[in-house]
């Protein structure tokens, strides 16, 4: 009896374990395997990168900006990481991007239950039959989503060469990503530093 409650707790607490670990965003991550990441300690960012490479015709958000660089600097910090203006070990730069994707979307469709009454000659009453909702097929359809990348990229101080690059995408709601949706993205991306 104990062995098999036991056992019992043992796959529930698996089972959780994995609806937790599985929960989260999935970032990947680009990597210089020659590189020794533990000797990084310092870096700086890339100055005029993100109003550079922006089409004239796009506005630069600077409130996302700060917001993504705070959050960015925040968990590098968390990890023992120290921003500095002169010689830093490596140099950040990010890219944030908000397309329109073509989604398709396939719900299943049952019938509505109800009841019919019939008459009974024998019992002389009205008989209620219940005929329960039926599976019908799929509705399928195409939505129009809009998704954010966030993308992180490390050079190299010295000579300038890519050495890191994660990324991670998510559904967002709005024309901008939410704070809540930066700090999820960043955190997924900067989890596959360490």
């Amino acid at each position: 009896m104990k062995k098999t409650t036991c056992i019992l707790g043992i796959v529930l607490s698996l089972f959780i374990l994995f609806l937790l670990t599985s929960c989260g965003r999935q970032a990947f991550v680009q990597k210089d395997n020659q590189f020794d990441f533990s000797k990084i300690r310092t870096y700086a960012w890339v100055e005029g990168t993100q109003k550079d490479s922006t089409p004239k015709k796009q506005k630069v958000n600077d409130l996302v900006d700060r917001k993504i660089r705070e959050s960015i600097n925040r968990n590098l910090q968390q990890n023992g990481w120290r921003e500095v203006k002169n010689n830093p070990d490596v140099v950040l730069v990010y890219d944030m991007d908000v397309q329109k994707e073509n989604r398709k979307v396939s719900d299943p469709v049952y019938s509505m239950p109800t009841t019919r009454y019939f008459y009974n000659p024998y019992s002389r009453r009205f008989v209620p039959v219940y005929y329960p909702s039926q599976f019908l097929g799929y509705d399928n359809r195409t939505e129009t989503v809009k998704e954010g990348t966030i993308t992180l990229t490390m050079m190299n101080a010295a000579n300038e060469k890519t050495i890191w690059q994660g990324w991670t995408s998510s559904e967002v709601n709005g024309r901008r990503m939410t704070d809540k949706e930066i700090d999820e993205n960043v955190k997924a991306i900067l989890k596959k530093l360490s």
